[in-house]
């Protein structure tokens, strides 16, 4: 399938690996301009490399805090300085803070809030101008299954996810005259950094394909996802072939949520 991303100019946050790198990595490979951001320099100069190397083309790594408005203003500048346009944004950046009601702070509340909500938020802020300006556009918010069917001792993070998924569909409504869609990805058990950390400490006896398919994680397919399946179905939601696709959530989680 002909996916319509060759000259589109994409920022993906939460780009220096997991579901991010791989995201990017698909983007680029596809034909698109790529900037990635994240902390971590280090980092995102390693995923620059990993890139090139496997497809041939180089992204533009961003140092930034994505919580803070003033980085996610002077990210979407630099990129439009170096690509003259953004078509594409992946909000994607975030971690996992799942903790029993009780044990949350206000600090961690608040810190939790500005990195998975008002980062997108942010972005898509900054963004939007351009997109309108292009006449088009295609925003892909990555949450987590949790923000659908939050669990006990899930905060949080599952509170953010859900507020993730509201803001999802209020911008595709308001955003929609400017043809500009916005969707959500929810992501289940996917392979990422975290999860090796668990599997070295919780298993170290199995190999990783044995640690994957344990019946333990109770995942109806059988197995632990892999980062470019998640990848696989963000490009899909910001690519033409879903140019009638507005305002959705897709589970990525093999089955597991008993939500649709």
């Amino acid at each position: 399938m002909e996916l319509g991303l060759r000259g589109k100019a994409a920022i993906v946050t939460g780009g220096s690996k997991g579901i991010g790198l791989a995201t990017a990595m698909l983007l680029a490979s596809e034909g698109a301009e790529v900037a990635i951001v994240a902390r971590d320099s280090s980092g995102l100069a390693a995923a620059a490399g990993e890139i090139a190397a496997k497809t041939g083309k180089s992204v533009l790594t961003i140092s930034a805090d994505v919580s803070q408005p003033e980085a996610a203003a002077q990210a979407v500048s630099r990129t439009v300085e170096r690509f003259g346009r953004i078509d594409i944004l992946v909000n994607n950046a975030g971690t996992s803070a799942a903790r029993p009601f009780a044990d949350v702070g206000t600090d961690a509340w608040s810190a939790d809030l500005d990195l998975k909500l008002f980062g997108a938020i942010h972005f898509a802020r900054e963004a939007l101008p351009y997109m309108r300006a292009a006449g088009r556009g295609a925003i892909v918010n990555v949450t987590a299954i949790g923000g659908k069917t939050p669990g006990a001792s899930s905060l949080p993070t599952s509170v953010s996810r859900a507020a993730g998924l509201a803001l999802t569909k209020a911008m595709s409504k308001d955003l929609a005259a400017d043809h500009i869609r916005v969707n959500a990805v929810c992501i289940g058990l996917i392979r990422s950094e975290q999860i090796e950390r668990m599997w070295r400490t919780t298993a170290p006896e199995q190999s990783w394909e044995q640690f994957a398919a344990d019946p333990k994680h109770r995942i109806p397919l059988g197995r632990i996802g892999e980062a470019r399946e998640a990848a696989n179905v963000i490009a899909f939601l910001v690519s033409e072939a879903a140019s009638f696709v507005t305002g959705t959530s897709v589970n990525i989680d093999g089955g597991t949520a008993s939500v649709l």
